[in-house]
């Protein structure tokens, strides 16, 4: 019976031609690749990386081919392709396996990946004739060479060798960081190999291709970001991938792009927080970088005026050389940086540690403002963004929401931030007093202090909701919130750091590491001639910056995340969701053995969420994701209720 039962069994049906297609769906049981026939009228166009439409249930979904089939078996009849949208090869195999090792890494969905990966069409875009455009390298003195272990840096990239390593790059060391950045790509574009260079936000992106027009040539590279527009970010999108230029720029997106013997790829600023995705599966640029020069074996330079803790685990395990400046070339390029709270200061002013504009910085600043500009970094926007009782010291709250209360400016009513609702006569919740004081003071109103102070010089505010991006050399007072200071030619004249102590009380994991790279951007924007004052009381970040020392402070929280068992010295993942506790339930003894479990910690809904969190090992990482992958995609395909994965994120405490 059984041979009769074998012999009667009907054969797969052969179909001469099968695409297996990645469709456009975020949903996680269906993050896998489907068959489809190849109808005859495609069979000539169609191929690996195009953009097809198939048949999916009821309708048609967008997706790419990842692979076509000969002759190949299926046991099932299988549906055609519906259509080719295009025959122009956008999905490059070397991007789709980098894709699934993102994938994987953040217990993502390939297709979340890839969506960022490849930009919406342009069909116009592809019938023009894009043109090959190299950069003309300019002869002149290398940034680079300077630096410890810089010149064997330089020749193994000339040599084509993969070389990792970590910089930490000097300001007004004969030049600026664009410049630092494309002469440490030189070796490479002189051996016709291409670069790709990453930076955090558009106006960083701004300042590289201003740097690459006045030195190499206006159109020797593409750029890559989506608020150029759909039709300049895909154009620029087709010359990168069909290697018509050697220089690819852009931000986070950009790092899964494919470029064409790609040689070396350059992160810059990889502790900004603008490297970060904002949607699932939340991966950072840098991670990206990671994963793709260890699959394509090509070189990787992370630079940043500052170090991440992250950059110090690469040096620290050998994965990364480090670049840096000897110590008496660095106190001659950088600008004196002195802190209100030294013993000196606090003989000759008692209360200085108390004011928030000591008299130190009054000094500095009127000294300076005789040759150049003042930088004035404060840590909030608006005028007083936080009030509180000035009898009791109760935080002021709005009586209708209990938001926060602000005052938007001189002569201004109190209003709510979250709600608007504005009071004209408010009074404490607590002991009715009608006074209120500032529980913060933001960038307008120091803008305010200033221009009563120094009646003689203009006073620019710079903040994210109005930025100024460049300012000439003039005297002038520029207050400006972390990330949006001008950029000065020639260096501001001083730069104070105002707010110190509140940077530094806010109760987060990272925050230490984030103020202080905030401190030292803009302290590399002041000349070498100047000088920085940073308030508030003595703590390690603050010596940090005196020294100008970033590493230092790196290398001291990587050891002390150790001892503590805290990230990035191990990986973590931040469960929440309505389905949370299922995941977590679901978690087999050999899983949970490797897991440190947090949690949960409940978040108040509607609906009412849970919260875990889990640490664990490097060494375990890939069967930890691959594990939560899994019961997220059989929870999703059971119905059950969604769960949000973010794995190694900034704020996991």
């Amino acid at each position: 019976m059984q041979q009769d039962a074998l012999i009667s069994a009907p054969e797969p049906a052969r179909i001469k031609r099968v695409a297996r297609v990645l469709i456009d769906s975020s949903v996680p049981h269906l993050d896998r690749l489907f068959d489809y026939e190849v109808p005859p009228s495609m069979v000539q166009a169609a191929a690996v990386g195009a953009r097809v439409k198939v048949p999916f249930g009821p309708q048609q979904l967008p997706g790419f081919i990842t692979e076509i089939l000969e002759d190949h078996p299926s046991p099932i009849k299988l549906k055609a392709l519906a259509k080719l949208v295009s025959d122009q090869v956008v999905l490059h195999r070397e991007v789709f396996e980098v894709a699934e090792l993102v994938a994987n890494r953040y217990a993502g969905t390939v297709w979340d990946v890839v969506r960022l990966a490849v930009p919406p069409r342009a069909a116009r875009v592809e019938k023009e004739e894009l043109l090959d455009q190299l950069p003309t390298l300019p002869e002149s003195p290398n940034q680079v060479e300077h630096y410890e272990q810089g010149a064997q840096t330089l020749q193994a990239w000339a040599n084509g060798d993969t070389l990792r390593a970590v910089a930490t790059w000097v300001p007004n060391f004969f030049g600026s960081w664009p410049g630092f950045l494309l002469d440490a790509c030189r070796p490479v574009l002189a051996r016709a190999q291409r670069v790709l260079i990453l930076v955090p936000d558009a106006s960083d992106l701004e300042r590289l291709a201003e740097h690459l027009d006045e030195h190499y040539g206006k159109d020797c590279y593409a750029r890559l970001q989506a608020d150029d527009g759909p039709t300049p970010r895909y154009r620029n999108f087709l010359r990168a991938i069909g290697g018509h230029v050697q220089i690819v720029i852009g931000t986070r997106s950009a790092a899964q792009c494919h470029v064409p013997d790609l040689g070396l790829i350059v992160l810059w600023q990889d502790s900004d927080q603008s490297h970060r995705e904002q949607r699932a599966p939340y991966q950072h640029a840098r991670e990206v970088a990671l994963l793709r020069s260890t699959h394509a074996n090509c070189s990787l330079l992370i630079a940043s005026p500052s170090r991440s803790v992250e950059a110090q685990r690469l040096v620290a395990t050998g994965w990364a050389i480090e670049l840096k400046v000897p110590r008496e070339i660095l106190r001659a390029q950088t600008a004196r940086v002195v802190a209100t709270t030294n013993d000196f200061e606090l003989e000759r002013d008692p209360v200085l540690a108390r004011a928030r504009i000591p008299s130190l910085a009054w000094r500095e600043a009127t000294k300076a403002l005789e040759t150049g500009p003042v930088l004035v970094q404060v840590a909030r926007t608006g005028f007083m963004p936080a009030l509180a009782c000035q009898d009791c010291r109760t935080l002021a709250r709005c009586p209708q929401c209990q938001g926060p209360l602000q005052l938007g400016g001189s002569g201004q009513h109190v209003a709510c931030k979250w709600c608007g609702e504005q009071y004209r006569e408010y009074r404490c919740a607590e002991c009715s007093s009608p006074r209120i004081r500032a529980a913060s003071i933001g960038a307008d109103r120091t803008a305010d202090e200033l221009g009563l102070a120094f009646p003689k010089v203009p006073v620019i505010s710079s903040t994210g909701a109005k930025p100024v991006r460049q300012l000439n050399g003039k005297p002038a007072l520029v207050v400006a919130t972390p990330g949006v200071e001008p950029f000065v030619e020639a260096g501001y004249s001083a730069v104070l750091l105002l707010d110190a102590d509140k940077m530094l009380a806010h109760d987060s994991l990272r925050n230490t590491e984030e103020v202080l790279s905030r401190w030292f951007t803009a302290a590399s924007m002041a000349s070498s001639s100047g000088v920085v004052v940073l308030t508030g009381t003595p703590s390690p970040a603050g010596a940090a910056l005196v020294r100008y020392d970033p590493a230092s402070f790196a290398e001291r929280e990587l050891g002390e995340r150790r001892e503590l068992g805290l990230p990035p010295a191990v990986r973590s993942a931040v469960i929440s969701g309505p389905g949370s506790e299922r995941l977590i339930a679901a978690l087999d003894p050999a899983m949970r053995d490797r897991l440190q479990i947090h949690g949960p910690t409940i978040i108040d809904g509607p609906p009412i969420e849970h919260r875990y969190v889990l640490f664990y090992s490097y060494a375990d990482g890939a069967a930890v994701t691959a594990t939560l992958r899994a019961l997220r995609a059989r929870m999703s395909a059971a119905k059950d209720p969604v769960v949000n994965i973010a794995v190694d994120p900034d704020e996991v405490l």
